[in-house]
């Protein structure tokens, strides 16, 4: 079939990106359901976690990789709660 792809036509690099994003927008859906039912339903909680989890487990083998490296991962951490140390109440 013209213009189908074929999952095997990808290579593995692009299978870990499409897999990571497909995690990361489960767990934006995850983050939404506990939020609108205000933290109250444990079913969204559970499914909060397996989701961090599963975004967790990709960027593992995204390291696998060598997509990232952990040393890049730890010096973006810092980046990031510098910045929020400045712009959040995160850590008040």
């Amino acid at each position: 079939m013209r213009g189908t792809l074929i999952l095997s036509e990808f290579n593995r690099f692009d299978e870990v990106l499409i897999i990571t994003m497909e995690e990361c927008g489960e767990l934006i859906q995850a983050c939404s359901k506990v939020m609108r039912t205000k933290n109250k339903q444990k079913k969204y909680i559970n499914n909060l976690k397996d989701e961090v989890g599963d975004v967790v487990a990709m960027i593992e083998i995204m390291k696998q990789y060598l997509i990232v490296t952990q040393e890049e991962i730890d010096d973006r951490i810092a980046v990031k709660r510098e910045k929020l140390q400045k712009w959040s109440n995160l850590f008040e």
